[in-house]
C-alpha cells in the first residue's frame, strides 16, 4: 500500500516543481501591478536628440521613467521577434499620434518601448520597419526585463503622476490595449 502513496507524493512533488516560477522572477521582482511604484530602473537615455526633447531629458547618459517629462508614461515591453508586437505596431504608432494630438496641460500622455533581448542594431529594424515615431530602447542583456517580472511581450504599463510628484502604476496589461482614442481617455481620466 505504501508504494502507491510514494507514487502520489513524488508525483505532487514534481508537479509542484514544475508549476512553481523561476527563481528569478521571484529575486527579481514581479510585474508592476495597478497601484504599485514603477521600478526605479535606469535606462540608456536616446541619442537622438529629437527623442531626448520628447522625453523633456537633459544631457544625461541614463535616465528613469519617473524622469519623463509627461503626466502619463506608458511604457511598451516588446520584441522585435515578437509576432504579437509586429501586429500591434501600427495600433501603437496610432496611440502615439492620438497622444500627440489630444494631450494638453495637465493630461500629457508619452510613450516609450523598451526592447527585451533586441539589441541596439534589432531595435532600429524594428522602428524602420514599423515606422516607429517614439523612442525605443534596447535591453539586449534582458536586465529591465527581469527588473519587470519577466512578462510576455507585448506588455504595457502607465504610470501616472500624482499632485504631489509621486508616480504609480495605472495600468498593467499583457496584449492589445485595444482602440487607441478610447485608451487615452482611459489613461487621462481622473482617478
Amino acid at each position: 500500500m505504501w508504494k502507491p502513496n510514494l507514487i502520489l507524493v513524488l508525483a505532487v512533488g514534481l508537479l509542484g516543481c514544475a508549476l512553481a516560477p523561476p527563481a528569478s522572477v521571484a529575486q527579481d521582482g514581479g510585474v508592476p501591478q495597478v497601484g504599485e511604484s514603477f521600478p526605479d530602473v535606469k535606462l540608456p537615455a536616446p541619442d537622438d536628440p529629437a527623442m531626448r526633447a520628447y522625453l523633456g531629458l537633459g544631457s544625461d547618459d541614463f535616465f528613469t521613467v519617473n524622469q519623463v517629462d509627461a503626466d502619463v508614461v506608458l511604457v511598451e515591453i516588446f520584441s522585435m521577434y515578437c509576432p504579437y508586437c509586429q501586429r500591434e505596431a501600427p495600433v501603437v504608432n496610432e496611440f502615439y499620434k492620438v497622444a500627440q494630438q489630444k494631450s494638453k496641460p495637465g493630461k500629457t500622455v508619452k510613450i516609450l518601448g523598451i526592447g527585451v533581448g533586441n539589441s541596439r542594431f534589432e531595435v532600429d529594424v524594428f522602428r524602420k520597419k514599423y515606422q516607429v515615431p517614439f523612442p525605443l530602447i534596447a535591453d539586449g542583456d534582458y536586465q529591465v526585463h527581469k527588473l519587470l517580472g519577466q512578462t510576455r511581450t507585448p506588455h504595457f504599463i502607465a504610470i501616472k503622476r500624482s499632485a504631489d510628484g509621486s508616480r504609480r502604476v495605472i495600468y498593467s496589461q499583457p496584449g492589445s490595449f485595444g482602440e487607441p482614442q478610447d485608451f487615452f481617455e482611459k489613461l487621462t481620466a481622473d482617478r
